[in-house]
């Protein structure tokens, strides 16, 4: 048997004392030499006498700080920009509206212009419609005394005593005040001096014998004794259309003429009674 084999015994074996004691020494010298350098350290420490600067500003961040700048500088300009854009953009449709407000004001007149005139021009129609329905109802009275003309046309020249003689008195005035007209203009609504319509002819020349007659022909178509074609005498009243609703007059002067303000064209002037044969005649005087 070799002299390092284990003897067998029947005592459980004990745990090796000396290579614990050897750990637990070891370990003890090992805390006593970090303990006592620690000491050593503390007691040859220096103390802090070294000041922390606060970092410089770096070419960097000066050039970052100026961007920032100019960023929120232009950021104000682009605000600015946006304010002045929307002042103009509110003036302008401030402007549109104005504007559209006048184009609506000349559009309204316009407008008004477009009715009054055709308004004027149904009313020019209607006057013209009315003169054409009285010149159709002129030449319809002038067709039914077809009869009574035919009657007359042999006498368009009277041979009766009555119609052959010559004016006296005022009926002499009378015939001569017209006759001093013959030439003067028609206007209608016009009683002289220099201008007439027909039934202001006829008032102008019997206010010279100091007759006051009324002043328009239906009147004066009734402002006398009624007397037949074939009796008339200078100076009486000759009308054309019935008594009472004449739309026309003149003066007889004698020898089948009379004397009478006829027409816009035509002025005063004097006819043969066979020219525009009248519907009957009225004594004043």
């Amino acid at each position: 048997m070799p002299h390092t084999a284990p003897i067998r015994t029947h005592r459980k074996p004990r745990r090796n004392a000396p290579k614990t004691v050897l750990r637990a020494g070891v370990a003890g010298g090992v805390l006593s030499t970090i303990a006592v350098a620690g000491a050593a350290g503390t007691a040859n420490a220096e103390p802090v006498t070294e000041t922390i600067e606060m970092p410089t500003l770096s070419a960097d961040l000066t050039t970052t700080v100026a961007q920032s700048a100019q960023a929120t500088q232009q950021i104000a300009l682009t605000m600015q920009t946006r304010a002045q854009l929307q002042s103009q953009e509110d003036t302008a449709v401030k402007n549109a509206a104005t504007a559209a407000k006048k184009a609506k004001s000349k559009a309204e007149a316009a407008a008004k212009a477009k009715a009054e005139a055709k308004r004027k021009a149904e009313a020019e129609a209607k006057r013209k419609a009315e003169e054409e329905a009285r010149a159709k109802a002129a030449a319809a009275a002038r067709a039914s005394r077809s009869s009574v003309r035919t009657e007359l046309a042999s006498s368009s020249t009277p041979s009766s005593s009555a119609v052959t003689s010559a004016a006296t008195g005022s009926a002499a005035s009378i015939v001569a005040f017209v006759q001093s007209h013959i030439g003067d203009a028609y206007v209608m609504g016009s009683t002289g001096p220099n201008a007439f319509d027909c039934s202001g002819l006829v008032q102008a020349a019997y206010r010279t014998v100091g007759v006051d007659l009324p002043r328009v022909s239906q009147s004066q178509s009734t402002a006398g004794t009624q007397v037949s074609l074939s009796s008339v005498q200078p100076g009486d009243i000759l009308y054309w259309g019935s008594a009472g609703s004449a739309y026309h007059v003149a003066i007889y002067v004698g020898g089948g003429k009379f004397v009478g303000a006829q027409n816009p064209s035509s002025g005063v002037v004097e006819h043969d009674m066979s020219y525009d044969q009248p519907t009957g005649a009225v004594r004043v005087l």
